[in-house]
Formats: structure tokens, C-alpha cells, sequence
């Protein structure tokens, strides 16, 4: 009886905290966070952590503050379930929140955080630091995270005692209807299900960790926020310094996105030679145990910035830009070095350009990140890639495993070079790293296809029948037909 009185106590403080997620729609604004779902699998009890207060927004600080105490004592397999977006009201319309339990597109998730005996629920974490999950897990673990999917999870023989970051991207895409964002969740949710129970049949303990890269109701939320009126007063006059400090920082990513410069030209004489575009430029070094982050863009690019770009040079098979810096992560000189090449390839018949590497030059050690494996255009072209990074879904590779640059870092984003052929000081069209046919347009390609061949195969047999030209009549005699026939 005691021991079904408290697996009752259990089930019933599982099923609350998953509805208390569900119903904080209004301790939050979605603007700017993202929720965040912790829990072990089993009877793993963690330590009680004391859940931030109704409308406080968990920072990166005091987020890692919470990873770090769960893992103390938790496992450290850990199951990172990273989505691209998600707002509380993606549990609130889609998760069977008022009593509709059959529109409930989360049932693996609710069954998982009712059989832990252990979870924690941030229902608003600012982006940012949810997006240092990984950093911060791999720094605590001193791992490397593996991006998997649930058929390559299958393969693999996992050690309770040996730390593992698995990291599985979860999609997130709404379209002209709800119907479809709520198809994607449900998708989702199924692999949750099955990671979790591919981890359950290898009787390994694992910790889990639900939440995304960017909110998903980022409109929404301000046309709800415009549409207060006196309630957002009253939230002035509480929050007070804290609603103006949101509100400046609106305004400064709104100015920012309106914020057009030129790209980095390099010219060789009077010819433009090289352009370089970004929104973004940041190199982080691995320092007692800690990334430490340097923002390149303000010293690169605006209109009144001239970069130094001594030692660059181009020729017609080799280009080198050269950004030269000071004072960069606490050393004096620091020079960021993109290294280009273009040959003739006959399998092709056509010439293509490579980023062949991007260096990093300081104090007189050179770092080396090669890039000519995915970084690549028609030499007549541009390259173009909404992110270009060394650490997630890398296209830049330390160039040996004892190579300096694996105590670093480089992320570019929305970037964009040419080191060939530019004409009038302007990117010539830009050959995108996204491919254009998708996993997706193949299968659907295929089907396709065989059910094109299928129909052609029955159209053909029956096009080959042929028509009797002589009937049977039962009240008759029956026809003879004479063998010579």
C-alpha cells in the first residue's frame, strides 16, 4: 500500500509540473526566451534546485548553475534534444493543455517527465543561454558532442561510466496553416520516443534535456505585447528598470537589422580583388577550462571602418585576404587570414575556387582551420552560407589534431566571399552551401518515380488484351471451332 501510495504521489507531481509548464504562458515573454525541460531517466533523484521565481528570465549564469548541480549527481550520458524553435505556446495550443488530451502531440515527452523521479522546468530561458547548452555541457563533461539520430543511436554501445553528449537536431517550421507546425511537433515528439527507448533497452542512465536555439513566436508575442496597453504599465512600474532595459535591447537589435555596410574589398592596383561579407566575425579561445569570445565585426565592417589589410594578395589561381587587428583576447597582434585557390577540374570541365583555409596568426603561432573539403564555388561565382563555424555542424576542420587551432574557435555568420573574377566592386551570384535537393525531394523523387514505372507497366498490359470475336450462346448449340483456325 505504502508503495503504491507513493508511486501515486510520483505520477501525480509529474503530471503537475508538466502542467505548470504548460500553463505560464504569462510569466514570460516569448520574445526573447525559450523553455527548458531537464529530467533522469529511472528512480535517478536529483538534487531539489528551487525553480526561478514567476517571470524571472534564466540567464546563461544561472543556467549553467543548474546543468552543473544536475550533473554533480546525475548521469552523465547526457540526451540533448536540441530544437531549432519553440515557445511556451507550442505546449499551450499543441500539447492538450485545457483537458483535450486527444490534441496532445506530446505524449512520449508527458510519459518520460511522469516516470523520472527527477525534472527540472525553466519555462524562460533567454536564447543565448540556450544556445551555450552544448558549450557549457561539453566544458562540464570535457567531451565532444555527438550529433546522432535515432538509427545511428541504435548502433551504438554506450558506457554508464564513460560521459556522452548526444545531441539530436529537432526541425521546427510553421506554414501558412497551424497544422503544420503542429505535424512537426508530433514528428518530434515520436523521436523522443524512440531515443528514449533505445537508451531504456540499452539499460543505460541518462540525463535529458529538452529546449531550442530561438524562440518560435517571436511576432506573435510583440503584436500581444503592443496590444497590453495598461497592463504593460503596471509592468513598468514593478519591473522597472528591467522592462527598460528589454526595450533598449529591442531597439538595438532592430537598429542593428536595419544596419547595411559594405563588404571588405581588397583591390590590386585599380581591379577589385577580393570581397568579403558577414554579418558576424568572432573568434573564442579555450582558456582554464572557459571559452573566452572576441566580436571581430565592429573592427571589420561599418561605414566608417577601414580594416588593415596588409599582406593580402591575389593573382589568378591564388588569393590571400589578410585582416590584420590589435589587442584581440589579450594579444597584441592578431591576424585573421583567409586562404583561397581555383584550378581547372575536367571531371567537371570547369574551373572552381576553394577556401583552402582560414588562419589564425598571433604572437607569432599560426592556427590552421582547412575548409577546402566543404567551402567551395564555380570560379565565376561567389560562396555564401548562413553559418560557417569550427564547433557546430563544422565546415572548418583543425587541420591536424595537434594544430593550435583546436584550443580555438571561429564562427561566421551569413557569410559570403569571392576571391576570383569580381567585377564593379559587387559579389557575383552566390553559389549557397545549402544543397538544393534535400533527403526529403529525393525520396519524394523516388516514389515518384516508381509509382510512374508501376502505372506505365499496367497501362502497357492492359493496352496488350485482347477482345473475343466469337461469344458462346447456353441455349444454342456450341460453337465449334475448327483446329486449322
Amino acid at each position: 500500500m505504502a508503495a503504491g501510495a507513493l508511486q501515486r504521489r510520483r505520477i501525480t507531481a509529474a503530471v503537475a509540473v508538466f502542467l505548470a509548464l504548460l500553463n505560464v504562458l504569462k510569466l514570460a515573454s516569448c520574445d526573447e526566451q525559450v523553455p527548458l525541460l531537464l529530467w533522469t531517466s529511472g528512480s535517478i533523484s536529483l538534487p531539489a534546485q528551487a525553480p526561478p521565481t514567476a517571470g524571472h528570465i534564466v540567464g546563461q549564469q544561472q543556467l549553467a548553475s543548474y546543468l552543473e548541480k544536475a550533473l554533480d549527481v546525475g548521469p552523465h550520458n547526457i540526451v540533448l534534444f536540441l530544437q531549432d524553435k519553440m515557445s511556451i505556446e507550442d505546449f499551450t495550443m499543441y500539447g492538450g493543455a485545457f483537458g483535450n488530451k486527444q490534441d496532445n502531440v506530446f505524449p512520449n515527452l508527458e510519459g518520460a517527465l511522469m516516470s523520472s523521479s527527477s525534472s527540472l522546468v525553466l519555462p524562460a530561458v533567454s536564447w543565448p543561454a540556450s544556445n551555450a547548452v552544448i558549450g557549457q555541457l561539453q566544458d562540464q563533461l570535457d567531451t565532444s558532442p555527438l550529433y546522432l539520430d535515432p538509427e545511428t543511436l541504435s548502433q551504438l554501445r554506450l558506457n554508464a561510466s564513460s560521459p556522452a553528449l548526444l545531441v539530436f537536431r529537432l526541425p521546427y517550421g510553421i506554414g501558412a496553416d497551424l497544422l503544420s507546425a503542429k505535424e512537426i511537433l508530433s514528428g518530434n515528439d515520436e523521436v523522443i520516443g524512440q531515443v528514449l527507448n533505445i537508451m531504456k533497452s540499452q539499460s543505460v542512465p541518462y540525463t535529458a534535456i529538452y529546449t531550442a536555439l530561438r524562440p518560435s513566436r517571436e511576432a506573435a508575442s510583440l503584436s500581444v505585447e503592443a496590444g497590453l496597453g495598461g497592463g504593460r504599465s503596471l509592468l513598468q512600474v514593478r519591473g522597472g528598470h528591467k522592462e527598460r532595459g528589454r526595450e533598449r535591447e529591442k531597439q538595438r537589435r532592430t537598429q542593428e537589422r536595419a544596419e547595411t555596410y559594405p563588404p571588405v574589398e581588397f583591390k590590386e592596383g585599380e581591379n577589385s580583388c577580393i570581397l568579403l561579407w558577414a554579418k558576424s566575425l568572432s573568434v573564442s579561445i579555450l582558456r582554464s577550462g572557459r571559452w573566452e569570445e572576441h566580436d571581430l565585426t565592429p573592427s571589420t565592417f561599418g561605414e566608417d571602418v577601414t580594416p588593415n589589410l596588409d599582406g593580402s594578395s591575389c593573382n589568378k589561381t591564388k588569393a590571400s585576404l589578410v585582416l590584420n587587428y590589435k589587442n584581440v583576447l589579450n594579444h597584441r597582434s592578431f591576424k585573421l587570414i583567409f586562404a583561397l585557390s581555383q584550378r581547372n577540374y575536367n571531371v567537371s570541365a570547369r574551373r572552381w575556387f576553394t577556401l583552402d583555409a582560414v588562419e589564425l596568426e598571433y604572437d607569432g603561432t599560426k592556427a590552421t582551420f582547412n575548409g577546402s573539403r566543404n567551402i567551395y564555388a564555380p570560379a565565376e561565382y561567389s560562396y555564401r552560407c548562413e553559418s560557417v563555424t569550427s564547433f557546430q555542424w563544422p565546415l572548418l576542420m583543425p587541420r591536424t589534431s595537434k594544430d593550435p587551432a583546436n584550443q580555438w574557435r571561429v564562427s561566421f555568420e551569413d557569410f559570403q566571399i569571392q576571391g576570383f573574377n569580381v567585377s564593379g566592386g559587387e559579389f557575383s551570384y552566390a553559389s549557397d552551401c545549402a544543397g538544393f535537393f534535400s533527403p526529403g525531394i529525393w525520396m519524394g523523387l523516388i516514389t515518384s518515380l516508381l509509382m510512374v514505372l508501376v502505372l506505365t507497366y499496367g497501362l502497357h498490359m492492359i493496352m496488350q488484351l485482347r477482345t473475343m470475336d466469337r461469344f458462346d450462346d447456353p441455349k444454342g448449340p456450341a460453337i465449334s471451332v475448327p483446329q486449322t483456325e
